[in-house]
C-alpha cells in the first residue's frame, strides 16, 4: 500500500502543479490580451507592456501557441476587456492592492468583496491604501561578472540593485522595464523573471495564528480567476 500511496500523492502533486500552471497561463493571457487593447497594437515592438508581458509568458514557459491566441483574442474582445486596481484591509489591518483584470467587473468586484467580508475584511476607496507602497519593476538575472554588471549599470533607470543566492536584482522605475529588457537582450543577457510590483513601505509583523489567517485570506485572493497579483504590507 505504501507504493500505491506514494504514487497519489506525486499524482496530487503533479495535478495540483499543473492546475496552478494552467491558472498562470491563464491570467497571462488574459493581461496580453488587455494590453492590446490598451496599447492599440498586436505588434510587441510598437507596444511595450505587450512586449514585457510577451517576456513574462517565456519566463513562466508559456507555449508560443498560447501567447499568439492570446493575442488573437484580445483583438477579438478587447472591448470586454479591463484591467484596474482595487484596494482594502483584510483580518488584522493588513493593506492589500489587488491587481483585477476582468471581462465583468461588476461581477469580479462583488466577488472579491465577499472575499473580504469572509475574512473579515473590506474593501476601500482608491488611494485609500496605494499611498503605503511603492511601484517599482524588478528583473532578477543569474549572478553577473564584473566586466557584465558595470555594463548593466550604464542603462538609465536602475533604482538600485543587489546580488543574492548566484543571482543580480535590478529594481527599476517601471515604465523602463521594456527598455530593459530589450537592452539585456542585446548584451545576451537572458532574464529569469521580470514583474512589476508594489512593495510596501512599512512591513507589518504579526504573531504566528494571525499571520496564518491573513495567509489564507491571500491565497483566497491569488486562488481568484480574474486576480492577477496581489500586493500586500504583510511580512512573512
Amino acid at each position: 500500500m505504501s507504493g500505491h500511496s506514494k504514487w497519489a500523492n506525486i499524482k496530487r502533486r503533479k495535478e495540483s502543479q499543473d492546475q496552478k500552471r494552467g491558472q498562470v497561463f491563464s491570467k497571462l493571457a488574459r493581461a496580453i490580451a488587455i494590453a492590446v487593447k490598451d496599447g492599440g497594437s498586436a505588434d510587441p515592438e510598437a507596444n511595450a507592456k505587450l512586449r514585457t508581458l510577451i517576456q513574462q509568458a517565456k519566463e513562466a514557459n508559456m507555449p508560443k501557441e498560447n501567447i499568439q491566441r492570446a493575442i488573437e483574442a484580445g483583438q477579438r474582445r478587447s472591448e470586454n476587456l479591463s484591467q484596474f486596481l482595487l484596494e482594502g484591509y483584510g483580518p488584522h489591518g493588513v493593506a492589500v492592492v489587488i491587481d483585477v483584470a476582468t471581462d465583468n467587473r461588476q461581477r469580479s468586484v462583488q466577488e472579491i468583496k465577499n472575499i473580504f467580508s469572509h475574512h473579515q475584511g473590506r474593501l476601500a476607496e482608491p488611494g485609500a491604501v496605494t499611498f503605503q507602497f511603492v511601484r517599482q519593476a524588478e528583473v532578477l538575472v543569474p549572478r553577473l561578472a564584473e566586466d557584465q554588471l558595470l555594463a548593466v549599470m550604464d542603462f538609465a533607470g536602475i533604482r538600485d540593485w543587489r546580488e543574492e543566492d548566484n543571482k543580480t536584482l535590478f529594481i527599476l522605475e517601471p515604465d523602463k522595464l521594456a527598455d530593459f529588457l530589450d537592452f539585456l537582450a542585446q548584451k545576451s543577457i537572458e532574464p529569469q523573471k521580470s514583474q512589476i510590483v508594489m512593495r510596501a513601505k512599512v512591513p507589518l509583523e504579526l504573531d504566528k495564528e494571525k499571520a496564518s489567517q491573513v495567509e489564507r485570506f491571500l491565497v483566497e485572493l491569488e486562488n481568484h480567476d480574474d486576480v492577477q497579483a496581489v500586493y500586500s504590507n504583510f511580512e512573512e
